[in-house]
């Protein structure tokens, strides 16, 4: 075995014990420092939450696979119903390659029954909802011998459309027990080595005088012999594609229809049965949490590595030849085959009138921007993340749909930073995202990149193997998983202390003789968040906000009815002040209930005199 072999065997090795490592004894006040497979991750779930009478675990629907998507619900039981509480819900390892998600969703779960003031704080008031592991089949696949990065779910299809599945995924031709990329000679190819290093490829620009001497395929051979290689990868679905926003019609890992999988629609149910939930923070590889909307309410520009792209461009007109070929290309995105979609759905100038009625809202409102930003601003100060490692376009993710159907302010954040290079070696402004990444993980100590080895190809001859290793650009190490989710341990306290909560603060009641008051009510948005965000107003995604005086509606004589409503109450103490004109006996008591979906609810009994 050669010397660079052996190196790259080796750092594979670390980097999977340090990934496998498992914790030999749950302590609900200890963190872990491992990746955790299904079976670890429950018995840490388990272990936690039965150590508290503050939480419950429980199963909100089973995979293909036959795993529990778990759900922890966390709040202190003296307090009124859970389901009338202000709710965060908190989602994690959505794509199944970001365990990290996971990783800090158990931690949040650990500091929320820390027993710390600022925790019970909030969970005597509201209701933290934790889903710690959305896509638990496709998780799995980071504790197996061959490392592939599989996003998608166990759901098998045929990605290259010729009446088989899963028949033609990548192979670990050179037993590094890694799925990296291979880059072929080819005098017609489009890629070239890049010359500011070397280890990376772009693409060769023949106006500059480069010419193209690569082409580029996944680790694999052509198993099905339709001149393919390594295009129908096991894995279905990537759950993060699958929601009822912005969502990509027939793209690569999207899934036959929006919400098709057990894990989307499992969350969906969870969803509309918990109408409280006022806010979202999903850990997901698109951000708008580090970087929050612009100030035109669009979300940061797309950021992925270029390896993989260049890899999967090899089969972009894969369904120019398949057996059930059409026009346009194959309609894949992010971490699939390159290509705009031939059949895109309902999609302006498509195949309907885009002046016909309104568009789905695309970018944030801008009456809600300011709550993003400040949102994003206590997340950096917290975590200490200024910027991320790769950043996908977002489209059918369920952030999208937290915000745009739901109404909620809804976040989403990688969870961890991709490190900043040494000082003496600082990042061009001009440089690609695969040189950023690489230079950024290997200044910080990070094995990220499996060397180019040479391999004899059966089909294309000599051909070299290696790039970026899966799951590296994902997830950070191990080691830093403990502190990392500390942290956002206390960004969860922070963010759900920002849900709106209604609450009444002054009533008053004049007597006009003859069985006549006046009685007035004024309520409080004590929350940062208002009642309702302009979107939620502007989709009627959100309930008004109610407030009703307990007495029969003919004994209202004038002023408000019995049950007023506002559509929006700011926060930040924002007040609203409402009167009634009743008839009633002197010294009888009436009872005054305000309740907002997303605020909670609140009541007050003052006696007629």
């Amino acid at each position: 075995m050669s010397l660079t072999r052996w190196k790259q065997r080796r750092s594979l090795a670390l980097w999977v014990s340090a990934i496998l490592l498992a914790v030999s004894a749950p302590d609900v006040l200890g963190q872990t420092n491992a990746y955790l497979d299904f079976d670890g991750l429950t018995a840490e779930l388990r272990a936690v939450t039965s150590a508290s009478n503050s939480a419950s675990l429980s199963s909100i629907g089973t995979t293909l696979g036959g795993r529990d998507i778990w759900l922890v619900e966390i709040a202190n039981p003296s307090g009124g119903p859970t389901s009338e509480r202000p709710a965060l819900l908190v989602v994690g390892n959505l794509e199944g390659d970001h365990l990290v998600g996971s990783s800090h969703a158990l931690e949040i779960v650990r500091h929320l029954l820390s027993g710390s003031a600022d925790a019970r704080s909030v969970l005597d008031d509201q209701v933290v909802y934790v889903l710690p592991r959305l896509n638990p089949d496709a998780a799995e696949v980071m504790f197996s011998a061959v490392r592939s990065g599989q996003a998608g779910n166990s759901r098998p299809f045929d990605d290259d459309n010729d009446g088989r599945v899963d028949e033609d995924g990548p192979e670990d031709l050179n037993g590094d027990g890694a799925i990296t990329v291979m880059r072929v000679p080819d005098s017609r190819g489009a890629y070239m080595i890049d010359p500011d290093e070397t280890r990376l490829m772009k693409q060769a620009d023949a106006k500059k005088g480069e010419t193209g001497a690569f082409t580029l395929y996944w680790e694999g051979v052509d198993s099905d012999d339709d001149g393919f290689i390594a295009e129908d990868w096991p894995g279905g679905v990537d759950i993060n594609r699958n929601f009822q926003h912005d969502y990509p019609y027939y793209g690569h890992l999207a899934g036959p229809h929006m919400t098709s999988e057990a894990e989307s629609r499992a969350l969906m149910d969870f969803m509309i049965s918990h109408r409280n939930i006022g806010a979202i923070l999903a850990f997901g590889q698109s951000d708008n949490l580090v970087t929050p909307p612009n100030s035109s309410g669009a979300l940061a520009d797309e950021s992925v590595l270029d390896l993989g792209q260049f890899a999967s461009a090899s089969n972009g007109d894969l369904f120019d030849v398949g057996v059930f070929s059409r026009s346009g290309g194959g309609g894949f995105g992010f971490g699939g085959f390159g290509g705009g979609g031939g059949l895109r759905g309902a999609q302006p100038g498509r195949d309907n009138d885009p002046n016909s009625g309104r568009r789905p809202a695309t970018s944030v409102d801008k009456a809600d921007l300011e709550y993003f930003t400040a949102v994003s601003d206590a997340y950096k100060e917290i975590t200490g993340i200024e910027r991320v490692g790769v950043n996908r376009k977002a489209e059918g993710a369920f952030f999208q749909y937290g915000y745009f159907q739901f109404g909620v302010p809804s976040f989403s954040t990688q969870g961890w930073a991709l490190p900043e290079p040494d000082s003496t070696d600082a990042s061009s402004g001009d440089e690609s995202t695969d040189a950023r990444v690489l230079k950024g993980l290997e200044g910080a100590g990070i094995d990220a990149f499996a060397p180019w080895t040479s391999f004899s190809h059966p089909d294309l001859g000599d051909v070299e193997i290696g790039g970026f290793l899966p799951y590296v650009t994902e997830n950070p190490p191990a080691s830093d998983l403990s502190d990392l989710g500390r942290r956002h341990g206390e960004f969860v306290v922070r963010l759900a202390g920002m849900l709106p909560r209604v609450r009444f603060v002054e009533t008053e009641v004049t007597a006009h003789g003859g069985g006549v008051f006046t009685v007035e009510a004024e309520i409080e948005n004590a929350g940062y968040f208002p009642t309702s965000l302009e979107h939620g107003v502007v989709s009627r995604a959100v309930q008004p906000t109610t407030v009703q005086i307990q007495v029969d509606p003919a004994d209202v004589i004038s002023g408000g009815t019995k049950t007023m409503q506002i559509r929006q109450l700011a926060g930040s103490g924002t007040r609203e002040r409402f009167t009634w004109v009743i008839r009633g006996r002197s010294g009888a008591t009436v009872e005054i209930r305000a309740r907002a979906q997303k605020g909670g609810t609140d009541s007050v009994t003052i006696t007629l005199r």
